[in-house]
């Protein structure tokens, strides 16, 4: 049975990227041609072409998604949203699943692969982390995002969980740039992509993954360190909760 698996993971694994990489060809375009509108205005025609080409691409695929919590973003509001971090199936998931424009971290060497490099580079705030220069860089490019009405995707474990514990410690970033602009911490917790993408090479399995939203953290007279404690006692909390469950 493990070996049917395994097969059948690979060839899963061949699929997905016949799927993703003939759809990638046809956003490629639109998705140039929005470069000739200023910001906001360009995030939010990619987030649209984002958002059509993701449902194209988990449904060909294989992999259900299912959402929880759209109802905690408040009409006019945006917010500094956090995500839990396992597979690199959760930004494919997470961007275009925030019911709203956004923008997310991201590190800069992807947007070296040429033609996704583009598309990547449309809808990330890029940062070096080997770079003091470039980590500043990019803060104030996200306080600028947010300044623009847009929301701000962060994975503030900074890399993907390889332990057994819910949660790696998160850094300081995310949190600053909350209570320096006032914005309220969306938590996010991601289920079951690292079932769909593990780590190890070659290997896709579709099955249904979750993303759910918690209910907004205000940042009004906290510092930084206990609004970063208290979101991840909520998100850990969550995870320990419903992870039996949904995986």
């Amino acid at each position: 049975m493990k070996l049917i698996k395994e097969i059948l993971g690979r060839i899963f694994a061949l699929w997905g990227i016949v799927v993703f990489a003939g759809s990638l060809l046809v956003v490629f375009i639109p998705i140039w041609i929005t470069g000739l509108w200023p910001e906001p205005k360009r995030t939010i025609y990619v987030f649209r072409i984002f958002r059509a080409w993701m449902k194209f691409f988990f449904v060909f695929s294989g992999v259900r998604r299912s959402f929880r919590g759209h109802e905690h973003f408040r009409k006019g509001e945006n917010y500094v949203v956090v995500c839990n971090h396992n597979s690199f199936m959760d930004v494919p998931l997470s961007s275009p699943g925030i019911p709203g424009a956004n923008k997310t971290i991201a590190k800069d060497e992807m947007a070296r692969i040429p033609f996704f490099g583009m598309i990547y580079k449309r809808g990330s705030v890029l940062v070096n982390r080997k770079s003091e220069e470039s980590r500043r860089s990019s803060y104030l490019r996200m306080r600028e995002v947010l300044e623009q009405g847009l929301h701000m995707c962060i994975y503030p474990e900074g890399t993907r969980n390889r332990t057994a514990a819910p949660l790696q410690r998160f850094h300081d970033g995310a949190f600053r740039l909350a209570t320096e602009t006032g914005k309220s911490i969306m938590p996010a917790v991601i289920f079951g992509t690292a079932k769909v993408l593990p780590r190890k090479p070659f290997f896709f399995w579709p099955r249904r993954v979750h993303m759910h939203f918690l209910p907004a953290v205000p940042v009004a007279g906290k510092t930084s360190q206990q609004l970063k404690d208290e979101v991840f006692a909520i998100m850990e909390a969550y995870i320990i909760e419903n992870k039996p469950a949904l995986g």
